[in-house]
């Protein structure tokens, strides 16, 4: 199963793929997507939805996974989050791809163990997960990298009815990264 993760944002909105097979991640491409420099909202979140649709139509994924909104303390932030979501939401479903989306709190969760995780701990295991270790990536990369991941771990646990954390590491003790 081919995924794109997304981690949505108006001026930067992080990008990455992955294959997921057998209990295995691959790392396909990942990157960012840099909006115009304008006041206006419009032609960022143009750029945005025609960036990802190439993209779909380049990789052809099966899934398409992205973070949820959270309310910070700027609500004005929290909706241009939203538009950014909003048009890549758009994407997916133009190209008819299945979408899940999930908290911050659950992929780093899912990708690192706490939900609490920083920035930093999240590319550590990302980078581990996918033997990134040669290339230098940005938290947008591998913060859209680990909503990838955390999907495919939550698929695979869903399809074999794992409902806790301790069954999903009895049934995949590769995964667990000591």
């Amino acid at each position: 199963m081919k995924i794109i993760g997304v981690d949505p944002g108006t001026i930067v909105t992080g990008f990455g793929i992955i294959e997921y097979n057998n209990k295995e991640v691959k790392f396909i491409d990942a990157g960012i997507i840099k909006t115009p420099a304008v006041k206006a909202l419009a032609p960022r979140i143009e750029k945005i939805y025609d960036e990802l649709n190439r993209l779909i139509k380049l990789h052809d994924p099966d899934e398409f996974a992205i973070e949820t909104a959270f309310y910070g303390k700027n609500i004005q932030s929290t909706m241009k989050i939203g538009y950014a979501r909003g048009v890549a939401m758009l994407a997916a479903v133009h190209n008819k791809i299945n979408i899940a989306e999930y908290s911050p709190r659950e992929i780093k969760k899912s990708v690192v163990g706490k939900g609490a995780a920083s920035k930093e701990q999240v590319q550590f295991m990302i980078n581990k997960l996918l033997q990134l270790n040669k290339i230098k990536m940005k938290f947008d990369e591998t913060d859209a990298l680990a909503v990838a991941v955390c999907h495919a771990f939550k698929s695979s646990s869903a399809s074999h009815k794992s409902g806790s954390w301790e069954k999903f590491i009895k049934a995949n003790p590769d995964k667990v990264i000591i």
